[in-house]
């Protein structure tokens, strides 16, 4: 019995501790899907890619809060197995029945499933530890995907230029991406060097991977777009579809200011 116990609080705990260490992950500039895959990667010590891997180390921040997770990875999945072994092979006489042990695991581990599983709970759970994370660290506690509407219609994506792509070879000037609805954050170059918001007269070259924000079905179709008359036409397309998009958010935030106006005069 004690044992059962035992491995459902390890559980617990190896839950929460990934959870906190992908949230600090994510305050350092890390993609929330990125933070929980590095986090539950390290902390199981599976292993992650070697260009992901990079992004960590050269980071002293992140460095050290994949330190910190590795230790306690270590520690987690060592009492987890022994928790599973005294599990199943307890021997004394006072113990519950195997069966009976079985049950008391599942039943555990599936209460755990639907907890970790709700999101109400994960949402409050993550107020709670950005709130530790802002009041006892000195990490800058921001929610970058709420605050760039990310996760819905709109996405942050690194789009990799080959050679023969649409944007190799012209300036933003040319491309006129922010016409479709689409915009520049930085680009880094094949030599690793990389430029901040870049302006009007950069050029795109083949081989720079470019960071964009954006509607997430107009980032899809502008990773295949390659030269030619029929790329002409899916940016015009692209630029209609944008002008529709903001005349309907036009009429939505008029519609909102009136009914402002209204509880404010009533």
């Amino acid at each position: 019995m004690i044992a059962v116990i035992t491995l459902i609080i390890v559980l617990s705990l190896s839950f929460l501790i990934t959870k906190v260490a992908s949230i600090a992950l994510m305050h350092t500039g890390l993609s929330r899907q990125m933070a929980q895959f590095q986090a539950r990667s390290i902390f199981t010590g599976v292993g992650y890619a070697t260009k992901e891997s990079e992004n960590i180390v050269n980071h002293p921040l992140r460095r050290k809060i994949v330190m910190i997770l590795m230790l306690t990875g270590n520690a987690g999945i060592v009492s987890v197995i022994a928790s599973l072994v005294l599990t199943f092979w307890s021997t004394q006489e006072e113990e519950l029945s195997l069966l009976w042990r079985m049950v008391l695991l599942f039943a555990g581990l599936l209460l755990l499933w639907l907890l970790f599983s709700s999101k109400w709970f994960n949402r409050m759970l993550s107020r709670l530890i950005n709130w530790g994370l802002s009041r006892y660290t000195d990490l800058n506690v921001q929610d970058y995907a709420g605050i760039l509407h990310l996760g819905g219609e709109y996405k942050i994506a690194e789009l990799y230029v080959k050679e023969g792509h649409w944007m190799a070879g012209r300036s933003l000037q040319q491309l006129a991406l922010s016409k479709e609805g689409v915009y520049i954050l930085g680009i880094t170059r094949q030599d690793g060097s990389y430029l901040g918001v870049p302006g009007h007269t950069t050029s795109i070259l083949a081989g720079d991977t470019v960071i964009v924000y954006g509607r997430s079905s107009t980032i899809i179709q502008l990773l295949e777009r390659r030269k030619g008359l029929q790329a002409e036409l899916e940016h015009r397309q692209g630029m209609q579809q944008h002008e529709l998009h903001k005349a309907q958010e036009r009429k939505q935030d008029q519609k909102t200011i009136a009914r402002q106006q209204d509880q404010q005069d009533g």
